[in-house]
């Protein structure tokens, strides 16, 4: 009788953690944010479940992503992975190195995140753990793009997009497509930029009825940048005042901050650099609150570029060199290679020949390491506006070249297969 009257009260337990649970999830939804996460803030202090813990934190950590409180999600995501190894359960294991991944991608810290995206492919869990590997490939991409690692994050967004279509997950789907956009936008292909957040945005409007709307931000945010990279600058601010729109409505700081950064830049394209100033202050004071050391290092260099219109060169400089200093920390060899294009170009202005030797020297270093040329005809990729192709290998080419020289195989790896990737 004792031990059938514990796992009645145990039963209890979970059913009113659960409850609680939902509770703080509807209020969530709701909007009310603060009162989601006094409930879910009371169940962790009061629930023995170990399972209602871990559902609980994960819960936590969500709304702390979308808050843009990053270093308070790494410490639910570290506390989550406390409570997995406590179950012994390979499925929560995974959920949770996936969750510890994302922080620390949120915070810029991009080794730690390729690191613990292995651990979870390497767990070989049940079912549900291999259907989280979507997610795991598109996080460790959204890793190596931020290590200017453009080889290695275009396969694991094609194994992300292979997940997300063999597991029809819309959401994935979605996702993958916006840090497509944004990997093509790196390389500057604008065309590609532009096709994967519209392909995104179809996604949303086809199956994104019970969605939340930052699916919808997202892929407006990612339009709006690519048609400024195309100068279709009446479009881009159309679609960024969309996203900053549901951004605002739902108090999510970190797209609010890249879209008052892509106002900045807009603003800076127009040359109104006295519009352009007051909103990358305002972006910089969102992107220092949620520890965004990338958003801020492209800051500067929008800075920097907007004294340099206005022939400020010496400002420039100040701005650029902070830029360098925050792109090295978290090793995003490519903010530092257009560091050294612009102060190139700023020395040759100022003749200051010896700097100039140096700033080249430093350029076609970073140019060497990033492989940005094509293996075929040996010129550039990511200086101009050009279509690129990749193959299956994910080797990265002109299109132009594949379609007038024509391979047996990549002229990089030599891989026999010519049959174009997904992306």
């Amino acid at each position: 009788m004792v031990i059938f009257m514990r796992d009645f009260v145990a039963e209890m337990g979970q059913d009113q953690t659960k409850q609680q649970i939902e509770k703080g999830l509807k209020l969530y939804q709701a909007n009310d944010t603060e009162k989601a996460l006094y409930v879910w803030m009371k169940v962790l202090r009061k629930t023995t479940d170990p399972g209602g813990k871990f559902r609980v934190l994960g819960c936590l950590i969500t709304a702390h992503s979308e808050m843009g409180k990053y270093k308070e999600m790494l410490q639910y995501s570290l506390a989550q992975i406390n409570t997995a190894r406590e179950m012994e359960d390979p499925d929560y294991l995974t959920e949770g190195y996936l969750n510890l991944a994302r922080s620390n991608e949120k915070l810029c810290e991009f080794q730690k995140t390729v690191s613990y995206c292995e651990t979870c492919l390497n767990m070989q869990g049940t079912t549900v753990s291999l259907q989280l590997n979507g997610q795991v490939c598109l996080s460790m991409g959204n890793a190596y793009l931020g290590l200017s690692v453009f080889q290695k994050a275009l396969v694991s967004y094609e194994k992300a997009l292979r997940y997300a279509h063999n597991n029809d997950d819309k959401m994935l789907e979605c996702r993958v497509c916006c840090s497509l956009g944004n990997f093509y936008i790196q390389l500057k292909d604008y065309e590609k930029a532009l096709f994967f957040p519209c392909k995104a945005a179809e996604l949303v409007n086809d199956y994104g009825k019970g969605w939340s709307l930052k699916y919808r931000a997202m892929s407006q945010y990612h339009m709006s940048v690519a048609y400024r990279k195309l100068m279709r600058l009446a479009d881009a601010m159309e679609c960024c005042e969309e996203s900053m729109k549901i951004a605002l409505q739902h108090g999510d700081r970190p797209l609010q901050a890249l879209c008052l950064l892509n106002f900045a830049d807009i603003h800076r394209c127009q040359k109104d650099v006295d519009k352009a100033f007051p909103r990358y202050e305002s972006s910089m004071c969102i992107m220092s609150e949620t520890c965004n050391r990338l958003g801020q290092a492209s800051i500067y260099v929008g800075v920097g570029k907007c004294w340099i219109l206005q022939k400020e060169n010496d400002k420039a400089l100040d701005s650029l060199q902070r830029a360098h200093d925050l792109a090295e920390a978290i090793g995003n060899k490519l903010c530092i290679l257009k560091v050294h294009s612009l102060c190139e170009g700023i020395y040759r202005c100022k003749e200051q020949q010896e700097e100039l030797r140096e700033q080249v020297v430093k350029f076609l270093q970073c140019v060497e390491e990033l492989e940005l040329y094509c293996g075929m005809c040996g010129e550039s990729i990511g200086e101009k506006n050009q279509q690129l192709q990749a193959l299956p290998c994910s080797h990265i080419f002109h299109l132009k070249c594949l379609q007038t020289n024509g391979t047996k195989g990549c002229p990089k790896c030599h891989r026999s297969s010519v049959k174009l990737g997904f992306v």
